[in-house]
């Protein structure tokens, strides 16, 4: 496929952009951003395409977010401008998908985190496999959920999961993606090929609305919307009663260790939650409680102010050293408890 980050391939009416990473699960750097934006151009100012199809390459994943090691390392130089940079031009890409004037179609195949999920949020359609796991798994590295996250996840998932998922972390796999609002659609891997191939060929007859073009996708590709017998309807009640409109860490962590539901769960959310950063823990919640509602451009503002914040924080570097540097796993964090977090300090 060529040394290129990023492969942009066109078919009748339909333009595909390949994240050509796969080395690292196609994780994002600023020429890829510009890349993709590049490409929305080329899809945006053509009268003959109709359709954006946006996948990865490779069996691991369509992207497992930022390039987190690259930034790591600008941010040990103290080169916060470029940091600063990739996240700029990160949110620009996502609100542009989600603004784009044409059905965008993400194929969401394996692991799609963090950035990976900021790029499928704002796409017409996502498709899931039996194979994809989507995580937003950033306060474990001493981050936050950015991408507009802290926004979206309220209109796409059920109650509470958006503070569930974004505290600890929690991976879904497979049917939990579209069953939780993250994914639209489920095609088994082995039909993908077959699937790409209908779609480009269905493409031929949409209309110019953009709508309406979304609808007979949705309709034409209804058959195979994933069957899933996966009620959850216990892990939701406990999600709902744990997580759900909570103001603070604390408060989460004392009703986990009272909790009657769901008990194997409570002890892997409380495990989850105690090795994540206590700063990055009390930021997310803040954002959580801050952007429910808000109109998502306000989201990815607040984004940015909260990434510049974490970024000089000590516990960025010291999560990526200890988890994917160093790889030793324990981050030593500053504080090291939530109760020591100056919230009036958070952005």
């Amino acid at each position: 496929m060529g040394n290129k980050s990023v492969v942009t391939r066109k078919n009748k009416q339909v333009l595909s952009i390949i994240l050509n990473r796969k080395d690292v699960i196609n994780s994002l750097d600023v020429e890829m951003i510009r890349l993709i934006q590049q490409a929305l151009d080329e899809a945006e100012a053509s009268s003959r395409i109709r359709l954006v199809l946006l996948r990865g390459e490779g069996d691991k994943g369509f992207c497992a977010g930022g390039d987190v090691k690259s930034l790591f390392r600008a941010v040990r130089r103290g080169d916060m401008k470029s940091a600063m940079e990739f996240f700029k031009e990160e949110y620009e890409l996502d609100y542009r998908i989600l603004s784009f004037p044409k059905p965008v179609v993400v194929l969401a195949d394996g692991i799609t985190m963090g950035g990976g999920l900021g790029l499928a949020a704002g796409a017409d359609m996502v498709i899931a496999t039996e194979k994809t796991v989507m995580a937003m798994p950033e306060t474990r590295i001493g981050f936050f959920p950015d991408v507009g996250a802290t926004g979206w996840m309220f209109s796409k998932c059920p109650a509470g999961y958006p503070e569930f998922l974004g505290l600890t972390g929690y991976r879904l796999e497979g049917p939990e993606c579209m069953r939780l609002g993250l994914a639209s659609h489920q095609v088994p891997r082995k039909l993908v090929p077959g699937f790409v191939h209908d779609l480009e060929t269905v493409s031929e007859n949409l209309s110019d609305e953009r709508h309406t073009a979304a609808l007979e996708l949705y309709s034409t590709f209804s058959s195979l919307k994933g069957k899933n017998d996966m009620s959850g309807s216990g892990l939701d009640e406990w999600v709902h009663t744990c997580f759900s409109g909570k103001t603070s860490v604390e408060n989460i962590l004392s009703t986990l260790s009272g909790c009657s539901l769901e008990k194997e769960m409570c002890g892997k959310a409380v495990k989850l939650l105690s090795e994540a950063s206590p700063t990055a823990l009390a930021l997310t919640l803040t954002l959580l409680r801050r952007n429910e509602g808000r109109p998502i451009d306000e989201v990815y503002k607040a984004d940015l102010k909260a990434a510049r914040y974490m970024i000089e924080h000590p516990d960025y570097q010291e999560g990526i050293r200890a988890h994917l540097v160093d790889r030793d796993n324990h981050p030593v964090w500053q504080p090291d408890s939530i109760e020591k977090v100056r919230l009036d300090l958070l952005p």
